[in-house]
């Protein structure tokens, strides 16, 4: 892969063998082997899930996080990012937290378009939780949009991805939509 990089270098037009420039296909292969983890299915974080109720409270409302994500275009492999905001209402399991901001991240850290991203995290948390209702909403700029192309800085994408009481409850939708502020 290094050597790939070096004639990508060269075919721009610069001098891959510049002080400068040495290193870089080193440095772009260990960044691509962290930035693109998600192909690696060893590196797919564990699920930590509680017993609802098991310190004698059981919980039964809205559970809202927010997060930042970082991901890059399938069809540019240019970076887009901002934040998500996922929520649940728990059955008989909660989640810790920390591991909603691990999945963004396992999922996000390959090529993406922003709905197939959205769709593969509710998905996989949906299948360990089980919950009454599952929801996430992704804001993201696009530097595939931004820095070429039509080259519109500072507009935001949006998506959704909802199941269970966030789909078909509109209350429930409602009121995640205007915790959130959107």
């Amino acid at each position: 892969m290094e050597n790939r990089i070096k004639q990508i270098l060269d075919e721009i037009g610069d001098d891959s063998n510049r002080e400068g420039l040495i290193d870089t296909p080193k440095r772009v292969v260990k960044m691509y082997k962290e930035t693109f983890r998600g192909y690696d299915k060893e590196q797919k974080p564990n699920i930590t899930l509680f017993n609802n109720g098991k310190d004698g409270v059981s919980y039964d409302q809205m559970i809202i996080d927010k997060g930042y994500f970082y991901s890059h275009c399938e069809h540019h492999m240019v970076p887009f990012f901002g934040e998500y905001y996922f929520a649940y209402i728990p059955g008989d399991k909660i989640i810790g937290l920390s591991k909603v901001a691990r999945i963004v991240d396992y999922y996000a850290s390959k090529l993406q378009i922003q709905e197939r991203l959205g769709k593969e995290i509710v998905d996989a948390l949906d299948e360990e939780l089980k919950s009454n209702g599952i929801a996430l909403v992704l804001k993201a700029r696009h530097l595939c949009k931004e820095m070429r192309g039509v080259k519109k800085v500072g507009g935001e994408m949006v998506t959704s991805e909802m199941k269970g009481a966030f789909r078909y409850d509109k209350a429930a939708r409602t009121e995640f939509l205007n915790l959130i502020k959107l």
